[in-house]
């Protein structure tokens, strides 16, 4: 009797064993999923209608935002605005943008020189945005975007003589850029990433995208008399070389008026109007 009573009990104990593990368990599932849906959440669309976190928490993922840029040392907010959007619908129509301009670009120049025109390119258009955008964060990879666009026009002009239909291209694509940029005048739109953005892709171009001449890429194949002395032509160097001085004096002298405090409409008065442009429809916002 004895033994049966000690029997039950073990399986009585076994059960709430079983039960308080099972609990336990139950409660981990239901906290990670809980964290994982967590991850996914967003704020309301009368908040964000992109579809997205709210502005302090891009705040602290690292917006960039010229107080805590200048005043509190946080220089690398340059870099990480890039790769953050405002939400969902942001993020699908950047992609869509790279997916269309990048791929064209990358096939033809190379992953490596486009890599570093649009990293650099959203580098330039954060340094423009915060010289005149210092009352709210900015977010997003359209400064890069519009450096593509730059280095598309640079190459164009660069390499022109290997090009058919050239002017066609050109008008083409200088419809794209102002249009573009024209969206940018909309209240709301950091258009002064977008031109510097634009600015530093397009002299990058100059610099990476030059193409050889078509006799020298055919060189073997000329007759011994017949001689190519140089890979790139005489205007490829020189546009190259005042590319490059121009955006480095440009880079260092953005970043000592940026980390000075310096407000960009204090030397430009009027240049307010190309971030937004005041209508009927609409009233910009103090920036």
């Amino acid at each position: 009797m004895r033994g049966g009573d000690i029997e039950s009990r073990g399986e009585k104990d076994r059960g709430r064993n079983y039960a308080s593990s099972y609990a336990v368990e139950d409660h981990r599932d239901t906290t990670w999923i809980s964290w994982f849906l967590g991850r996914f959440s967003f704020q309301p669309l009368r908040e964000n209608p992109l579809i997205g976190p709210s502005s302090s928490t891009l705040q602290r993922l690292g917006a960039l935002e010229w107080k805590k840029v200048v005043h509190q040392h946080q220089g690398w907010r340059l870099i990480t605005c890039i790769w953050l959007h405002a939400g969902v619908i942001h993020l699908i129509a950047n992609m869509l943008s790279l997916v269309i301009i990048g791929i064209r670009l990358e096939q033809q120049c190379g992953f490596v020189c486009i890599g570093i025109i649009y990293l650099f390119s959203g580098v330039g258009g954060s340094i423009l945005s915060s010289l005149f955008i210092q009352r709210s964060i900015s977010v997003g990879a359209s400064g890069a975007l519009f450096g593509l666009l730059g280095a598309m026009l640079s190459e164009l002009i660069t390499n022109w003589s290997i090009y058919t239909n050239k002017v066609c291209a050109l008008l083409t694509l200088l419809v794209i850029v102002v249009i573009n940029l024209a969206v940018g005048i909309l209240p709301h739109v950091d258009n002064f990433a977008h031109i510097g953005g634009f600015l530093t892709g397009f002299l990058l171009g100059f610099v990476l995208l030059p193409r050889p001449q078509l006799g020298w890429m055919e060189r073997r194949n000329r007759p011994a008399g017949v001689r190519v002395n140089s890979k790139y032509k005489g205007y490829q160097y020189v546009l190259g070389l005042l590319s490059l001085m121009l955006l480095v004096a440009g880079f260092i002298v953005g970043l000592v008026m940026l980390f000075r405090g310096v407000n960009g409409y204090d030397h430009c008065h009027w240049c307010h109007y190309l971030s937004c442009v005041p209508t009927s429809k609409w009233k910009c916002d103090g920036n």
